[in-house]
């Protein structure tokens, strides 16, 4: 099995780049499921119904999130009746949504997506180490196939999780910093891992932000209203292989794409 995971989709430029590509990329590459971070999806902050369902168009089986997705109240409703737009597992109990869905692939193979958050740098979020074992128990009987987003800051809390799980999950890969690591792996024990696949974004920016109202903010420590960047974009992510009858991943590699406004 084919499996490719997108970095943070940022407003509309992320949107609509990634969903240029993605038809001829999954043909060309035989990717058989695809997972995105949509966090950022609307505006460059949060994620609403719209938006989620246009990716879904383009060819999304199932969506990622993190700390910005309540920033669009709309969202609130629609991810309490959705098991493909996930919210971290690890979020205080009773909130909206789900922290993990089992899906089929085109092939009949289940992949599970688990989604986590960090705590490091981040907020008051329950343990996502226990999080991710409490999933995993959850799906262990559904699907192989395991994929989890671990959307943190500090790289030393992602490397920890991809340990944590190697072995029992079939890649760990780390979102929200928006820039992508050059740390592709294969763990000893058969997880496919990366600490950030990094942004599907205008490239001309700081992490998809209009650059000159950062700097602003930076020089001046002013609040500043930031905007997405416009001009070309940059595709990010993963593209991993995983024996399908063990779970085990087989290889990873990134993926970098830039693609012209």
């Amino acid at each position: 099995m084919r499996l490719a995971f997108f970095g943070d989709i940022v407003g509309k430029p992320g949107r609509r780049a990634v969903g240029r590509i993605l038809p001829a990329l999954r043909s060309a590459e035989g990717i058989d499921f695809v997972v995105g971070n949509a966090e950022n999806a609307a505006g460059g902050v949060g994620v609403d119904p719209g938006s989620a369902r246009e990716l879904f168009a383009a060819g999304f089986n199932v969506l990622t999130s993190g700390n910005h997705v309540w920033a669009k109240r709309q969202i609130v409703e629609y991810i309490a009746d959705s098991d493909v737009l996930l919210r971290p597992a690890n979020f205080a109990p009773g909130v909206p949504g789900w922290g993990y869905t089992v899906k089929a692939g085109p092939g009949g193979e289940s992949v599970a997506v688990v989604n986590l958050i960090g705590r490091v740098f981040m907020g008051a979020y329950e343990c996502p180490f226990r999080a991710a074992d409490a999933a995993l128990a959850a799906v262990r009987d559904r699907a192989r196939v395991v994929v989890v987003d671990m959307h943190a800051e500090a790289t030393s809390e992602k490397v920890a999780m991809g340990w944590y799980l190697d072995g029992r999950a079939s890649a760990v890969v780390g979102s929200h910093t928006h820039v992508q690591t050059a740390d592709e792996r294969i763990l000893p024990g058969g997880t496919a891992y990366v600490t950030d696949v990094g942004m599907c974004g205008p490239m001309d920016s700081v992490i998809g932000v209009n650059r000159e109202q950062a700097l602003r903010r930076f020089l001046t420590q002013m609040p500043t209203r930031f905007e997405v960047a416009d001009g070309r974009v940059l595709v990010q992510g993963v593209i991993v292989d995983v024996d399908g009858a063990s779970g085990t991943a087989i290889a990873i590699r990134r993926i970098r794409e830039v693609v012209e406004a």
